[in-house]
């Protein structure tokens, strides 16, 4: 069995505000405008976002920042 080299770890909102430094409320606001990864629902209560998805983000937010492309 081969075994996958990236596996998909979910964050909960804490931990995505420490990742990006943003507030909850523009998280909610850039994922609404389609402009930050959607959350994957993980139950009847519960959501989080896949962490390759948020750190993609950051890493293109600091390619945008230093006028590269990611």
């Amino acid at each position: 069995m081969q075994s996958n080299p990236d596996p998909i770890r979910f964050v909960r909102l804490p931990d995505v505000c420490r990742q990006t430094g943003l507030s909850r409320s523009q998280i909610y606001r850039l994922e609404g405008a389609g402009q930050f990864p959607r959350r994957v629902k993980l139950g009847q209560a519960a959501s989080a976002w896949v962490e390759s998805e948020v750190l993609r983000w950051c890493a293109d937010r600091i390619a945008a920042s230093r006028g590269v492309a990611a």
